[in-house]
């Protein structure tokens, strides 16, 4: 596949290649027109895109398409205009590895770092409790993504996720020991599991809808009745139940972001600014990607911000870099940490 990445794209190029298909959607405008809106993309990003003929179907949700394009600029964000679209024939040669976005671990990695947290807790309640929480997630922990569009929207976002928690969590419990380590380093793993709940993946990791659980309660209300539930299999009761419970709900922080109690006890407080830290920085790390050294991103609705991609991060000569201190150089996984070992057809217009 000769084609450029949706993160090299600018205003007024024109594109033309394969995409996934990450949401699709038959709307009407203002005046009456149908169109379609839909969010195409490779494995550097996506973009929102539109489709300006009614008559057209909607595109499968996780299927790959091939688009004749002009990127366009709308509300400060960059926008594809697709002039054509259609299925790919056995003829093409389409890279699944160019259009997935996946996290940068194997999931069976991930996995195993999170039951070796497990394994070395001290506390058992708690041990049988994550055990039995995550033998219910089933398959679904190996592909499932953290999110729709934003932080960890990736094949396997959900582990992502949580194992760089992990990492934060550790780093963390260093600093206040006064901490329970075993009751952060819990919360880290249940908070989201839910998700796996929550919304609609297929093993791709494309998030088709929000199942009728996740519109109607959403992941951290049925995660404390998950939590609950899981506790009776075990067999497990007391405090721990509880602040487990208080922590999954009160991850977000307010009110505003779906929280109805705020973070009551440390250990709580600490698990929701690490969820906020790494969801925004997972998030910051894809705009700077697609973002020039000296230049400023769109603005980015979920921070309510643009940002400026420095040049200091791109702009160390080769040379210079490999005389780097070693410490600034340390494999992620050289770092010691506590808690980590090693259909229906649509029917599509022209030919490209």
């Amino acid at each position: 596949m000769n084609q450029p990445t949706i993160a090299s794209l600018v205003k007024d190029d024109k594109f033309t290649g394969f995409v996934l298909v990450r949401m699709a959607e038959q709307r009407q405008s203002a005046k009456g027109d149908k169109y379609l809106d839909m969010t195409l993309g490779d494995n550097t990003g996506d973009l929102n895109a539109k489709l300006w003929d009614g008559r057209i179907e909607p595109p499968q949700v996780g299927s790959v398409i091939k688009v004749k394009t002009t990127v366009q600029e709308y509300n400060g964000r960059l926008q594809l205009r697709v002039e054509q679209m259609r299925k790919p024939t056995e003829q093409d040669d389409v890279d699944m590895s160019r259009l997935m976005l996946c996290a940068p671990e194997k999931p069976e990695d991930m996995l195993r770092q999170i039951y070796d947290a497990i394994d070395r807790m001290k506390t058992p309640d708690l041990q049988k409790l994550l055990r039995e929480m995550l033998s219910a997630c089933g398959d679904k922990l190996s592909y499932y993504p953290a999110a729709q569009r934003l932080h960890h929207a990736e094949r396997s976002g959900l582990l992502h996720h949580t194992t760089s928690m992990l990492r934060a969590a550790e780093a963390i419990l260093g600093v206040y020991p006064f901490l329970d380590a075993d009751l952060l380093i819990a919360g880290v793993i249940a908070h989201d599991l839910s998700k796996t709940r929550e919304m609609l993946s297929d093993e791709a990791g494309n998030v088709r809808d929000y199942s009728a659980e996740g519109l109607l309660l959403g992941h951290l209300v049925r995660g404390v009745t998950e939590v609950r539930a899981a506790a009776e299999r075990a067999g497990v009761d007391g405090e721990y139940v509880l602040l487990l419970e208080h922590m999954v709900i009160s991850h977000h922080g307010t009110p505003e972001f779906g929280s109805p109690r705020p973070p009551m006890f440390p250990e709580a407080e600490v698990l929701h600014m690490i969820d906020d830290l790494d969801a925004k920085m997972n998030e910051m790390e894809g705009i700077m990607k697609r973002t020039p050294a000296g230049a400023f991103s769109e603005k980015i609705w979920s921070l309510d911000r643009r940002l400026y991609h420095p040049r200091y991060l791109s702009d160390t000569p080769a040379a210079e870099a490999d005389k780097a201190p070693e410490a600034t150089a340390t494999k992620p996984e050289e770092r010691k940490t506590a808690y980590r070992r090693p259909d229906s057809d649509a029917a599509y217009q022209g030919l490209l």
